[in-house]
């Protein structure tokens, strides 16, 4: 097999490294083995060596091949040994995803996992962690440990010298797969540089935080349960959090049994429309397990872990919750900060999933609906349940609805979740879902086909050949919002790619965003160029139909916000004497400024 691939030399590429025994250091490289898998040349060597090295000791140019298991891992190695990054990049781990979404792979998604997939003999796991052990305590080792340090990296790139062919033949009858195999590598090169760059973070804050948090926590627990009538001491009441939710006028969703439906999801959703309800939950369900040393923040203050991509089976990213930064809770985000003279971006597709799903779907009403600017009042005006001249000020509560349904039908919302959501009876859900139909047929239509073509054929793929594969507890919702979710993944893998390409210092994907680093004298352009790219990888992926974005901008010495935890941030903020906007504690005995001590009431 790998005398059909088109490459002068392949070469398989393992590292062995450690973070200097900090979660969210940059990787220091221990050694690394290569083998070139058609003349059998193999190259090993050592950090010292490494270091010494101004260039890779083999060829990463365009005639050759790149092959990893995880390539960010190895990339970002290059990176730290400011060594280019080869042209070519092909990850057995991804490629081993697509071959595998969807089915049961019982050994894991590891390299282990996929040689056992394949019946090839390998390492022991037990012998696996030794090594592992001995590399992660950082030294110093003898010879012989050295030497048995090498030989586990080479059996590394001895089994990917044996994976390669089967993965390859197993997947080369896909149209295109090399070329699609070589899209996604591009997209690891990009992962490679934001896991090495990190987002920084106020390490000041967070050490000052982390130092309190048991204090800060139960405190702030006890705050937030004192200040809303739905807890009694620190235990959350449904009846009273019912009584508070009519008095409000806001709708809930319940369950079969007709309680409220207070799982995680249904909390996370209601918290984005009514944001007065963030320290609510985040005293019932985030507080109390919030850990801020599980937080993975190096020495420099930056936030750095493996991004999890290809892990979810859209395609989309996976991070650890806990150690990301845009993790755990939204108040978090207040301590994202930009370096001094530098500033941020949060650049994200403007409506994604609407947009992918009017083009695929070929409906030339919601792609004018998304081409004229608001999807969501096109709905309400195309139901009649707003005038030609709505705006968003005129009809705000109808295009609220309106939205909840756009969204609502990818994911199969039915119209007794969707009425709840909306604080309608079941029969409006019902007339809003029927509404939905007659003014977008084609979708609905072609929604149908993709159903049908995934019962018939067992699979689905993205336009760049992310394949999902179809088993008999596949949900028919997960099968409808499929393409737009993949397809999205699609998209900002590809911006992705292409803004690293053009030299943009992207730090993190964040969903269907992306976070953009910069100098303050370049940040407008930077933000401008990013903005472009996104807007040409929708194009790409679309066949030309464009995807808009949005963009939210801070500049040093401003902190991140999310409108969500602000509340929750300054009220820890205030329990931890630090300035809310800088993150600065206070020194002991100074006046408090009132306005920037005591947060908005959180009462209701």
């Amino acid at each position: 097999m790998l005398s059909g691939l088109p490459f002068r030399e392949i070469w398989a590429v393992d590292f062995e490294f450690h973070d200097y025994g900090r979660p969210g250091n940059q990787q220091f490289p221990v050694c690394m083995v290569a083998k070139e898998l058609r003349s059998g040349q193999i190259v090993r060597t050592w950090s010292d060596e490494l270091k010494d090295m101004a260039v890779p000791p083999f060829d990463i140019g365009s005639d050759c091949l790149y092959v990893a298991y995880l390539a960010s891992a190895e990339l970002h190695c290059h990176l730290a040994l400011d060594w280019p990054l080869p042209e070519n990049v092909l990850d057995c781990y991804v490629e081993f995803r697509v071959l595998t979404n969807g089915k049961s792979t019982p050994r894991g998604k590891g390299l282990l996992g996929a040689m056992s997939w394949f019946n090839i003999d390998t390492m022991a796991v037990e012998e696996k962690t030794h090594w592992r052990d001995l590399i992660l305590s950082g030294g110093p080792w003898t010879s012989d440990e050295r030497r048995g340090i090498l030989d586990y990296c080479q059996s590394d790139v001895e089994a990917l010298d044996k994976l390669l062919p089967p993965l390859a033949r197993s997947l080369g009858e896909r149209p295109h797969w090399l070329a699609h195999a070589l899209n996604r590598g591009s997209y690891m090169r990009a992962v490679a540089a934001m896991e090495y760059r990190g987002i920084p973070v106020n390490l000041h804050a967070l050490e000052h935080l982390t130092e309190r948090w048991e204090f800060l926590k139960a405190e702030s627990i006890a705050r937030i349960c004192s200040e809303f009538p739905v807890f009694e001491n620190t235990t959350f009441k449904q009846d009273r959090f019912e009584a508070l939710l009519t008095e409000r006028g806001v709708p809930w969703p319940r369950t079969d049994t007709g309680r409220l439906a207070l799982d995680k999801e249904n909390f996370r959703q209601q918290v984005r429309t009514y944001p007065w309800l963030a320290p609510i939950r985040e005293a019932r369900d985030n507080l109390a397990k919030l850990r801020l040393s599980s937080l993975s923040v190096g020495v420099d203050g930056r936030n750095r872990l493996l991004l999890g991509a290809f892990g979810a089976k859209t395609g989309r990213n996976t991070p650890e919750a806990s150690k990301f930064i845009f993790g755990p809770s939204a108040w978090l985000r207040s301590l994202i900060q930009p370096v001094p003279e530098t500033g941020l971006a949060y650049v994200d597709f403007a409506s994604q999933e609407v947009a992918i799903a009017a083009k695929l779907s070929g409906d030339k009403a919601m792609m004018k609906g998304y081409e004229d600017g608001d999807p969501y009042l096109d709905f309400a005006v195309r139901s009649s349940l707003a005038p030609d001249t709505a705006t968003k000020a005129s009809h705000g509560t109808v295009r609220s609805q309106c939205k909840t349904v756009v969204l609502g039908v990818q994911f199969g919302m039915r119209e007794k979740t969707l009425a709840e959501r909306i604080g309608e009876i079941p029969y409006r859900g019902k007339q809003l879902l029927r509404a939905h139909e007659e003014a977008y047929p084609r979708y609905w239509r072609w929604i149908e086909d993709v159903i049908n073509f995934a019962g018939l054929h067992g699979y689905l793929d993205t336009v760049f050949g992310w394949r999902l594969h179809i088993g008999e507890d596949t949900r028919p919702t997960t099968l409808q919002n499929y393409p737009m979710q993949a397809n999205g993944a699609e998209m900002l893998r590809l911006a992705c790619a292409m803004a690293h390409e053009d030299g943009l210092a992207i730090i993190a994907p964040i969903h269907d965003a992306i976070l953009l680093e910069a100098p303050l004298e370049d940040l407008d352009r930077d933000v401008a160029r990013l903005r472009e790219i996104m807007t040409e990888a929708g194009r790409i992926v679309l066949d030309g139909f464009p995807v808009r974005t949005d963009v939210d901008v801070v500049r040093w010495p401003q902190h991140y916000e999310d409108q969500r935890g602000v509340h929750m941030w300054q009220l820890v903020a205030e329990l931890a004497e630090i300035d809310p906007d800088t993150g600065v504690p206070y020194p002991d005995g100074q006046v408090r400024p009132p306005d920037t001590r005591v947060p908005p009431s959180l009462s209701v």
